[in-house]
């Protein structure tokens, strides 16, 4: 007779690996970051996105051959084209405001797109938004207003060493914040049905299309700006192997995890820009940089909760 048994739970140490691969791959989002900034500033942004996606793919291509996976069909192609033109677009407006500001500044103002994702997961992916999910965005947007009243003298001054960041900046990073939110969704749906080796490579593939049509245009070679081109193609080649595991780790994550867990989790990113930023660039985060990175830290830890426990739905779409 067979058993009428309830299967076991997941066990919380299986229920985390999604979280720790998803925080594991801000980090080396972060670390990209910083080696892009340094591109971009010596060769302009479209150049630095086609050299560092040009090179992403060739790496992306070995890891998917070496995979022999089934070769995707019409409909995923379609969300391969998508989310990789959303993502050339964003990649696009990101980097060239994050030349022209802060680090730790652009990415707190691109803290917007995790609000809107989760939302958009409901809408979209119809996923059940939960109270303990709303409760983590909200600590983590507390977080970012601290540090932008800081930035906008709302507290008697902004953040010591840091330098103001421009309007075209900051419009820049919050166009790439809206393209981002829509980015994580599309993500969730990629991740289902797609490995990590095929969306990597469908990614740098297709933003290395859309640069290559502007390369023409906007386009220049390592060694023509003020760092030598052994350097920034050392630059270069780093963040396209940071960028090919950041993908493949969070691709990973989302596959097995719903993008509200897994959303909040993107404001630790804010502490890795503070880090990369002092580091590379000298920008010194203040208290207001610090009392924000605690709020988002505490917001990560309560996203981390929904993880592992039930919890009342609050909005279901």
């Amino acid at each position: 007779m067979a058993s009428t048994a309830a299967p076991l739970p997941p066990r919380p140490a299986l229920l985390m690996l999604p979280v720790l691969a998803c925080l594991g791959g801000m980090f080396f989002f972060g670390a990209m970051d910083t080696a892009m900034k340094a591109v971009t500033i010596d060769i302009g942004v479209v150049a630095a996105l086609f050299w560092r996606c040009a090179i992403g793919s060739v790496i992306a291509i070995v890891l998917y051959a070496a995979r022999r996976g089934p070769l995707p069909g019409h409909a995923l192609i379609r969300l391969h084209l998508l989310r990789g033109s959303v993502v050339a677009a964003m990649a696009l407006l990101f980097f060239w405001g994050l030349a022209r500001t802060p680090m730790a500044e652009a990415i707190a103002i691109s803290f917007i797109a995790p609000i809107i994702a989760l939302f958009l997961a409901a809408i979209l992916l119809g996923e059940t938004i939960g109270r303990n999910a709303i409760y983590a965005s909200l600590l983590g947007l507390a977080g970012v207003l601290v540090i932008a009243g800081s930035r906008l003298g709302l507290f008697g001054g902004g953040d010591s060493g840091a330098s103001t960041a421009s309007l075209p900046g900051i419009l820049a990073i919050t166009g790439s914040a809206v393209l981002y939110a829509w980015n994580l969704v599309l993500q969730r749906q990629q991740a289902q049905i797609a490995s990590p080796q095929e969306i990597a490579l469908s990614q740098n593939l297709i933003v290395c299309f859309w640069m290559a049509l502007a390369l023409p245009l906007a386009g220049a070679m390592p060694g023509t700006g003020s760092i030598d081109a052994g350097t920034v193609w050392l630059l270069i080649a780093v963040a396209a192997v940071l960028s090919i595991i950041s993908l493949l780790l969070l691709s990973w994550a989302y596959a097995r995890a719903e993008a509200q867990a897994l959303v909040p989790l993107e404001y630790s990113m804010l502490l890795w820009a503070a880090l990369f930023g002092w580091f590379a660039f000298g920008e010194t985060p203040g208290w207001a940089t610090l009392v924000g990175a605690g709020l988002i830290v505490c917001g990560c830890w309560l996203a981390t909760r929904r993880v592992g426990a039930a919890e009342a739905p609050v909005v279901t779409v």
